[in-house]
């Protein structure tokens, strides 16, 4: 995750201390507690084109009981972890979802909740902000009929906005959710227009990764010139929103190639801050402090993988082993593998210059399109020239 507003704009954000926290102190990037991705369901009311859980309107007869779920969570908090994320599916079609998202803020937990938002009424955003909920994204991938067609579902962009003013109308912390793909890109300064309009706090940009629902269409991934023109886009209009009264907090996730691009871009315009900034990259180290590292995922039936996009490889499941236990030992192959990676990479990802700072890209995202976890991610955009690769005759 690239805060585009700390590292372009030079403003602080909430995400500084989670991100960029401990940069030039003692503690590595790599030692923090892990965030914690709960797909509490497999149950979703929508049907979107790109969900990485291939989630459905049924309710999975092996998702964890409240109990097993409530073992998991004192777990967690024993371990100290960054956040509990409460996603899905959608997380509140969960009928216990309010005792349980109390109970892990009870322990200390800083909950989040990813939600589509289109069942977010008056009453359950009066509930959700009593729980101290520090924050909920909601997906949008477009305006009206755009983000429809995304949902699979008429009047899905209505229902996720009267659910965020919802939240916004009792105090809670919101936020926009976005993935770009070629159907939404050309509206992105639309979708500014309205996150300044709606006054939305903190707007997250997601890369396509090719998992679940999200694999079958791969072919809509944006061109490495689309990814090029959408980040110039991002750029530019959080340094306009930076300038207003209440900055908004933007963010791009899934590529960490994007930091690199950044510190380029950033090196034209001032070279002395981006000197610094470069320092604080390196430090979080993109990628390479990610999944498996610390980010994390626990499925519906309590399968644990490396990130969320990972629903294919189970490393242990916590009805038999505690999260705690199989992440802190990190024994498991892959897991030793995506905890010392560099030197695994392959292709452009183990010829780049930069890959202190991108962390050799999304792993999952290389593994989807080539069958190989270690091969270069093909949604690297930075040319051969960028990344110091020296073609041969």
């Amino acid at each position: 995750m690239l805060d585009i507003t700390k590292m372009w704009c030079s403003i602080d954000t909430p995400s500084v201390k989670l991100r960029y926290g401990a940069a030039g102190g003692k503690e590595s990037a790599g030692a923090r507690r892990p965030i914690v991705v709960w797909s509490s369901t497999k149950r979703c009311n929508l049907k979107c084109v790109h969900c990485y859980a291939n989630s459905t309107g049924e309710l999975d007869a092996d998702e964890l009981t409240t109990a097993e779920a409530k073992v998991m969570i004192d777990d967690v908090a024993t371990m100290g972890v960054s956040a509990l994320l409460f996603s899905g599916g959608e997380p509140l079609t969960r009928p216990d979802f309010f005792e349980l998202a109390s109970y892990a803020a009870a322990k200390g937990i800083r909950v989040t909740i990813s939600t589509n938002g289109t069942l977010i009424n008056p009453e359950m955003a009066k509930k959700i902000k009593s729980l101290g909920v520090t924050y909920v994204g909601i997906s949008f991938d477009g305006i009206g009929p755009i983000n429809d067609k995304f949902r699979g579902v008429d009047g899905a962009f209505e229902g996720a906005l009267k659910g965020l003013r919802n939240l916004k109308e009792v105090g809670q912390k919101t936020g926009l959710r976005f993935t770009l793909t070629k159907h939404n890109t050309e509206n992105l300064d639309e979708i500014f227009d309205f996150i300044e309009k709606e006054e939305i706090p903190r707007s997250c940009f997601y890369h396509l990764v090719y998992s679940g629902r999200g694999g079958e269409i791969s072919g809509d991934d944006l061109s490495h010139a689309e990814s090029r023109k959408a980040m110039d886009t991002i750029i530019r209009r959080a340094e306009l929103l930076a300038k207003k009264p209440k900055p908004t907090e933007i963010l791009t996730v899934d590529n960490p190639c994007d930091a690199v691009y950044l510190y380029l871009k950033l090196l034209k315009k001032d070279p002395e801050r981006a000197k610094a900034v470069l320092e604080i990259l390196k430090w979080n180290g993109g990628g390479a402090n990610g999944s498996g590292v610390t980010l994390s995922n626990i499925d519906w039936k309590g399968n644990i993988h490396p990130d969320q996009f990972w629903q294919d490889l189970t490393i242990a499941n916590i009805r038999q082993t505690p999260f705690s236990k199989v992440w802190g030992e990190g024994k498991h192959p892959v897991l030793a593998g995506l905890r010392d990676r560099l030197p695994l990479l392959k292709g452009r990802c183990g010829a780049c210059a930069w890959k202190d700072v991108c962390g050799g890209g999304f792993r999952v995202r290389a593994l989807r399109a080539t069958g190989d976890m270690w091969e270069a991610d093909p949604a690297c955009y930075l040319t051969d020239e960028e990344i110091g690769l020296r073609i041969k005759d």
